[in-house]
């Protein structure tokens, strides 16, 4: 007989920027460049605990936009 874990019920608002919108940020995972878009919070709906952070990003001149965690991003160096 398997055992089948249930994940609580979530919601999905948006969340502080850690920096202006618009700052030139570098994702540390993927090396990826862009300008920060925005900050979604995953939590749960009874007690309203933090799953999960995701940072939005979009490459300067347009394109698509990416995610990743919001503790993979930091202000982009001169040297990035």
């Amino acid at each position: 007989m398997a055992l089948t874990h249930e994940n609580p019920p979530t919601m999905l608002s948006h969340g502080k920027l850690p920096y202006p919108k618009g700052t030139f940020v570098v994702d540390d995972g993927t090396g990826c460049k862009g300008e920060l878009q925005g900050v979604i919070e995953e939590r749960t709906k009874e007690g309203n605990k933090l799953i999960r952070r995701a940072a939005y990003m979009r490459p300067r001149g347009g394109g698509i936009e990416w995610e990743a965690p919001l503790n993979r991003i930091r202000p982009a160096d001169e040297g990035d």
